[in-house]
């Protein structure tokens, strides 16, 4: 999920009653719920530092107590030089402080709640996390939400900021605020986002078992999945994994529009060949198999060897906000590996 809508479900949850459990606590929620996001800077690194680093240790169940642990001790070193200053002033002021008393272990908590919340957002769409790094390389994805999703953010948005507007409106006008430990406005905010992804996972259900009970072109499906399309939760892209071919098929639950096998886009897949098979079993084939739930290869003649692409067809349905990293292999005559490369989205590579 992208960074404006985690910031915001930080700042909802940290609403949610964490003024009890620590001082700071806005900051120091919002602070994890954005940390995990540092691993976007392996983009710097090319795709396949990108690959290897984007959502695997900083999005895991071990990355994001380590995480929590920084950002509350470092907001415990922030709290104890903020209360020294204060003491300073108090010695030359006869107005009373109040001390900030932040402790480490309910800072801790606050921080593991911020950074648990990002983590479950990016489980929400289809790139997934390595949850269990470094024990684990699988991959855990919801395929519930895309990566910019405009409604989870309307939610957002509509919990905090209208509320606010009100609020303003009445200090205005002379009334009196009421200070409140749990905003329930925030809490309901979060809470609509739960729903809508529940509503969602019952029409992604609903979407997969439409594709796995259809035949395309006389053959049985493999494998299929439905992916979420951003502008609408009624529209969902499906993939489908046959014998011969993989397939593109729009699902739609708005009223009237029937589902239509033969209007998906046919992808055939490439023969089996050793040239192929070396290609797949070399460094970057691995990685990106690794990755990849729906890998379709293409591969053209190249002098007198070939050039093998492959990329992962559950991101070229769509335009998504998440990197899509292929993969290219150069194979010679000898079916000899003499190059292999991780790529962004190279605009040579679009399949026909």
């Amino acid at each position: 999920m992208e960074p404006v809508t985690q910031a915001l479900a930080a700042v909802a949850l940290a609403r949610c009653g964490f003024k009890r459990v620590t001082p700071m606590a806005l900051p120091i929620i919002v602070t994890a719920g954005l940390a995990p996001s540092l691993d976007w800077l392996s983009v710097l690194g090319g795709a396949r530092a990108f690959l290897a680093g984007h959502r695997t240790a900083t999005d895991s169940l071990v990355g994001i107590v380590a995480l929590a642990a920084l950002i509350a001790g470092a907001f415990v070193v922030i709290s104890r030089k903020l209360e020294r200053a204060k003491k300073r002033r108090a010695e030359t002021s006869s107005a009373p402080t109040k001390p900030l008393a932040l402790r480490f272990m309910p800072a801790f908590y606050a921080a593991l709640a911020g950074g648990g919340l990002h983590v479950l957002l990016d489980l929400t769409n289809s790139y997934g996390v390595k949850l269990l790094w470094p024990f684990s390389s699988r991959w855990f994805a919801w395929d519930l939400t895309a990566p910019l999703d405009p409604w989870i953010l309307f939610l957002l948005l509509a919990g905090l900021l209208i509320p606010a507007l009100f609020r303003m409106i009445t200090e205005e006008i002379g009334a009196k605020a009421k200070r409140k430990t749990v905003d329930r406005r925030a809490v309901v905010a979060l809470a609509m986002v739960a729903m809508f992804c529940c509503g969602r996972l019952i029409l992604q259900q609903r979407a997969t078992a439409e594709l796995e009970a259809r035949v395309y072109r006389g053959e049985a499906p493999n494998a299929a999945a439905a992916f979420p399309r951003s502008s609408s939760p009624l529209f969902w892209t499906g993939v489908v994994d046959t014998d011969d071919t993989m397939e593109e098929v729009e699902v739609s639950f708005s009223p009237g529009v029937p589902f239509d096998p033969e209007s998906a886009r046919v992808f055939y897949k490439a023969e089996a060949s050793l040239a192929l098979e070396v290609a797949q079993r070399s460094d970057v084939g691995i990685a990106f198999l690794e990755f990849a739930r729906f890998p379709l290869a293409r591969v053209q003649r190249d002098g007198d060897g070939y050039r093998i692409e492959l990329r992962d067809l559950r991101f070229d349905a769509a335009p998504h906000a998440e990197r899509n990293v292929i993969a290219q292999v150069d194979v010679d005559a000898s079916n000899q590996v003499t190059r292999e490369e991780l790529l962004f989205n190279p605009a040579e590579s679009v399949l026909p």
